[in-house]
């Protein structure tokens, strides 16, 4: 059975070294002082390590099975799933008033991180829940959060997020499904939806389900969509369980990966919901959930990729094969440790630069939610909307390819279900697909991110980095770091004016190179991040403080990325310069 092991040395190290939590001023991170969440991280490795990495090969083996209507989860789901509630897991950073914990963002995204590695599947029925919770807690009304939010925030309830119809998917617009009013202020929700996660199980008391649905007055297309609170059974004045509503079932999806997580196609026969937010402003209540589940894939992208490259240094310490071409490195016997070999080692310093920057990129993210929810900050606000779709697009793409580079590590053996490795493959896949397929969230960041608020956060961005080379540009021991992130972002710079110059006249033209700007964009912040830990890794050397070897190996592994990754970017440029013509040459008969 695969291992994992919570990386809380390397969590610690971002939180405290780079992020310096207590210093930033933000309300709440002051509470996080080392010593504080050691422990907590700590302690969720031990739930991880314990409970649900033995869950993550039994469950994808087994599955979900669809009975009398009702889902069944793989054994032992309902146990741990009762761990995670009475540890108060499910409520670290949700609100005290609905009984959370009160956490900050960050500090349920580097627990979050820890839950996905050990068993991904597992830990979707409460990462749902958690954006249910948000979008009600967001746009609900008194009486609605205080109806809902207790028992979502505890889990006895979990939450759903209902978009994708059999005939539309990105498209929205052509939804189907209806919303009639009713005389007692409620709605008859009729229509069909699928691939909803977490849809159907048997894990908690009732489901509450969001619902997208068109109502009467709304126009077509998006604008005339709303959101709803659809419980599967209905909650009396009391807080009790009614009758069950006309939400059900009507199969269960046989996927590639995630098998444990139930992935449903929901009937609403005339079920009742209640609108929530505005009437016909559904899209901006969704986005609240939308978001925040973007900001999870992304970290679902290198979280699956954590335990697949664990596992991959591990099999590549023990299993001999042939001898190092610069002499024999174990003498004692047949053949040498895979390790040994520089393709190898290519293959697994791939693997660790790219988690390790992206764990950073993706705390930084979660950083500025923070800032900007807890601080009002507006500047936070238009960074994070602006890097959302490149948190979540490049590191569920690269994520995948770490996953199958550290299969590759196991030759055969990798390709075989017993050894585990196919797992982390297959679950990583899907990170690409849903909450946004990639190629949209590429077009979202060029057609609409660039461009917001007159493009005052991509030249924030911009200046950011300016900012931290010109603050840097005397100490030598930086210019490894500072001077391809001064390359790789000039690259940047220049794709964006390519668009600003041939993008209006022909669109075709931005949106061909919008998938390469995205990765684009993903290598240079990750440059950034780089570059941010090796000052605090030659910080920390410098004082004496700290592990030397740990230290010593984040320069070495930022190096490599400076010099092996993120030089792509003049690739991506040369790829997006050249224009639609070689994109759109062909007819569509020809292909």
């Amino acid at each position: 059975m695969p291992i994992y092991n919570a990386p809380v040395k390397d969590i610690q190290f971002l939180l405290h070294d780079v992020l310096k939590v207590t210093e930033t001023g933000v309300p709440g991170y002051e509470e996080m002082e080392a010593d504080f969440t050691s422990a907590v991280l700590e302690e969720a490795g031990k739930v991880a390590r314990d409970v649900l990495t033995p869950l993550n090969a039994s469950g994808d083996a087994e599955g979900c099975t669809l009975e009398n209507g009702v889902v069944r989860t793989p054994k032992g789901f309902d146990k741990a799933f009762a761990a995670m509630k009475e540890g108060g897991w499910t409520a670290l950073d949700c609100d005290p008033e609905y009984g959370g914990q009160g956490l900050p963002y960050l500090m349920g995204t580097a627990v979050g991180e820890i839950f996905v590695s050990a068993n991904m599947a597992f830990n979707m029925y409460q990462g749902l829940t958690h954006g249910a919770y948000s979008a009600i807690h967001a746009h609900g009304t008194d009486e609605q959060k205080t109806k809902y939010l207790p028992k979502m925030v505890s889990c006895d309830w979990t939450g759903t997020m209902n978009l994708t119809e059999p005939h539309c998917g990105t498209d929205l617009g052509l939804m189907r499904t209806k919303a009639e009013p009713q005389d007692d202020g409620s709605y008859a929700i009729s229509g069909q939806k699928i691939f909803i996660s977490a849809g159907e199980h048997d894990l908690a008391e009732n489901i509450i389900h969001l619902v997208l649905a068109k109502a009467p007055g709304g126009g077509e297309g998006t604008k005339g969509i709303s959101l709803f609170i659809v419980p599967k059974f209905l909650v009396n004045d009391d807080g009790s369980l009614g009758a069950h509503n006309g939400v059900t079932v009507g199969s269960i999806e046989h996927k590639m990966g995630i098998h444990a997580n139930s992935t449903c196609m929901m009937n609403y026969d005339g079920a009742k919901g209640w609108l929530l937010g505005d009437m016909h402003k559904g899209m901006r209540a969704m986005f609240t959930m939308m978001n925040e589940a973007r900001v999870g894939v992304g970290l679902q992208g290198y979280a699956v990729a954590v335990p697949a490259y664990q596992n991959a240094v591990a099999y590549a310490r023990d299993r001999l094969q042939g001898r190092a071409v610069t002499g024999v490195e174990n003498p004692n016997g047949p053949a040498d440790p895979l390790i040994v070999h520089p393709d190898i080692r290519r293959n697994l310093m791939d693997q660790k630069s790219f988690i390790e920057g992206a764990r950073a990129f993706t705390f930084w993210g979660a950083h500025l939610i923070d800032r900007s929810v807890r601080m009002g900050d507006a500047d936070a606000e238009g960074l994070i909307s602006l890097l959302t779709p490149v948190i979540k697009g490049f590191q569920t793409d690269k994520g995948f390819e770490m996953a199958v580079q550290a299969q590759q590590v196991y030759g055969g053996h990798g390709y075989i279900e017993e050894g585990g490795m196919s797992q982390f493959v297959r679950d990583a896949r899907i990170t690409q697909i849903y909450e946004g397929a990639n190629g949209i969230q590429a077009l979202d960041l060029v057609g609409r991110k660039l461009a917001q608020d007159g493009g005052k956060h991509v030249m924030a961005f911009f200046e950011m980095i300016k900012a931290f080379i010109k603050e840097n540009q005397d100490d030598a021991q930086m210019t490894p770091f500072t001077d391809p992130l001064k390359a790789a972002s000039k690259d940047l710079q220049a794709a964006a004016m390519y668009f600003m110059q041939n993008g209006v006249k022909n669109p075709n033209n931005a949106l061909s190179g919008s998938y390469d700007f995205m990765h684009m964009m993903g290598h240079v912040c990750l440059g950034l991040m780089w570059a941010r830990m090796a000052k605090a890794a030659l910080a920390g050397l410098e004082a004496g403080t700290g592990d030397k070897d740990f230290l010593e190996a984040k320069i070495a592994t930022g190096h490599y990325y400076m010099t092996r990754q993120l030089p792509a970017t003049s690739m991506h440029l040369s790829r997006i310069s050249s224009g639609a013509d070689p994109v759109m040459a062909l007819a569509a008969e020809a292909f």
